[in-house]
Parts: C-alpha cells; structure tokens; sequence
C-alpha cells in the first residue's frame, strides 16, 4: 500500500512516557507505517513537552507524504490519572504535571481533534484490538513495568469504573508485603510485582547476607545496576536467591489476577510491559497461584498470554482510540 494514496486514511498515536515519547502514523487497519522517538525532557516543562510532541507529529506527516486532510485524528496515551472526557492529565508524578489541558493544548498546534487516555489503558486497548486479544471479546491486560497496572476492554470498549479509576491492580493491598508504597499506603502489590520489585527483593535477600551469584557479579555490593534481566540470567543458571524472587513475584501476581479474574471472568489476559520479558520465569508461578484461587469454571476458560506489539502497542492503541473516538462523534 502506498502511504501518499490520497484515499488511505491515517491516524497519530503518541506514547508518553516518562524517559521517551514515541509518536507513530497508523493505518486504519492498526499498522504503525512510520514512528519516531525521541527523549521526553520533562524537566523543561509540560509547554515544551507539548511542543515538542507537535513537532514530531508535524515531521511525521511532511516526511510520510500523507496530506493533512488524510490524518483523522491523533490519540495521546499518558502515565497517572488522566480524564479521557474532558482530555486533560489530572496527575502525571514522572512528568509533574497536575490538571494539564493536554488535549486542547495539542489541537491548538495541530489544528487536528485529539483524544487521550491513560497509557496503559492504550497499551491495552491496541493489544485488545489489533493484537494478541483481536479474536476475543473480554479482554484483561496488564503492564509489568516500573509498577504494576491493567486495564479491561469488553467488546472493543474500554471500561472505565467511577472516577476513571478502574485498573489499578498494583494498588492492592497484601499483608505479607512489607514495602511503602509512591501512592501513600502500605505493602501495595507494585512495591513487589514489577522490575523495580524484583530488584528491590533480591537487594533485600542479600543485603541479609543470602548466597547468590549476583553477590559474586556485585563484589562491592553497589547493586546500582542490577536489573531484573540480570535475575532473569541468575534464575536460568539456577541461583536459588533469584528462583525464589522470581517465584514470589510470579505468585503474587498470580493472587492479583485471581482477584481480577474473579471479578471480570475475562477471555484472556495479555501480559505486556518491560518486565513481561522474563517469560514463564514469573508466568509459570502465576498461573498456578491463579489456578489455586478462582474456580474451575473460571480458569477452564481463560487463556493467558503474552503481548504480540510489545513495543507499538501504546501507539497503536492511542491511534486507534482516536479512530473510535472520531468516528462515534
């Protein structure tokens, strides 16, 4: 297909994160056909982030070939708490933005319509529709990254609870989890359940004196550069202080999706987000803690699964967020 065909349609997703922005020109049929990144820099202030995100979006369309009038709408996925009504990021932490008519901002510069939504729901929404979820109706995802979040789209809707708060899966509590949590409380799934919760467990384990491989990789016990990927390695070798990490991780996270499970009797669940990476080492313990805990009825049902667009998904989802929501107005 020719991208300058003056009869294709197109759509903008953006991607915000807090270390980049990625930016991504979407067929109508959910296909990311040119996609730029670049480093957010949100320490200069919301007004050049925007700014910013109208310059890529602009490069995108010249360098494309695509007309103006061929792209319908851009979608805009971003961190916290964010009201997809009235397009405006109510509380991003990692950006220090507070109740940023970021909607209204982009229009003003594009002079295109512009809808957004938190950044895991469009991670969600784009596997949901136009990856591993396309062939179901009930679809739960969730994001393991630097914490822990789901979102749930039910025939191609996205839902939202009161408050557009449903989804925060990490922010659940569980007794034997002894960390503080950046929302306030205590012993939050996401203190454990994510990268940074791996990492953290594995520092504890062997600031206790437990024996480890990684204790001989960090000699002068500065874990600075210790990944979860790094875990990862040390499970594959059989180092027991990472099979044990990874197996709590993997059951707690089993215990979160049983509450989900149990809740919304999903078709599927998609896994995406950085940590996903470490495979069956965190899912095969998932599953079997999932298992113990809903009923039969429940998990003969379900199928889990890994994201298919593990690094377009938020793009795609923005994208074709816009689409529904151009197309329903």
């Amino acid at each position: 297909m020719s991208i300058g065909n003056k009869n294709n349609n197109f759509y903008i997703g953006v991607d915000i994160g807090g270390t980049n922005l990625v930016c991504g020109l979407v067929t109508s049929e959910g296909r990311v056909v040119q996609k730029y990144k670049q480093s957010t820099e949100a320490d200069k202030g919301s007004t050049y982030v925007i700014d910013r995100i109208a310059t890529m979006i602009n490069e995108i369309i010249v360098q494309s070939g695509v007309s103006r009038e061929q792209i319908h709408s851009v979608g805009v996925g971003t961190p916290g708490l964010v009201d997809p009504v009235q397009g405006i990021s109510i509380q991003a932490s990692n950006l220090g933005w507070r109740h940023l008519k970021l909607a209204d901002e982009l229009e003003q510069r594009l002079r295109l319509p512009v809808f957004m939504d938190n950044d895991v729901r469009m991670y969600v929404f784009g596997e949901a529709m136009y990856g591993s979820g396309k062939l179901y109706d009930h679809v739960l995802g969730i994001t393991l990254g630097t914490g822990l979040a789901s979102a749930l789209v039910n025939k191609g809707q996205l839902y939202y609870g009161g408050g557009f708060l449903a989804g925060e899966l990490g922010h659940i509590g569980h007794p034997s989890i002894n960390y503080d949590c950046s929302c306030g409380n205590h012993g939050c799934l996401e203190t454990v359940v994510s990268a940074t919760g791996i990492v953290r467990q594995a520092i504890e384990k062997l600031e206790a004196g437990h024996d480890s491989v990684l204790g001989v990789q960090f000699p002068d016990q500065d874990y600075t550069h210790l990944t979860s990927a790094i875990i990862s390695e040390g499970y594959d070798h059989g180092d027991s202080l990472c099979v044990d990490v990874m197996n709590r991780t993997g059951q707690l996270l089993g215990h979160a999706l049983a509450i989900a499970v149990t809740m919304y009797s999903p078709d599927l669940i998609i896994v995406g987000g950085g940590a996903s990476l470490a495979g069956e080492r965190l899912l095969a313990p998932a599953r079997e803690q999932l298992q113990r805990e809903v009923l039969p009825d429940l998990w003969e049902r379900l199928s889990i699964v890994f994201a298919e667009h593990i690094d377009d998904a938020g793009v795609i989802g923005s994208a074709m967020f816009a689409r529904q929501r151009i197309l329903s107005s």
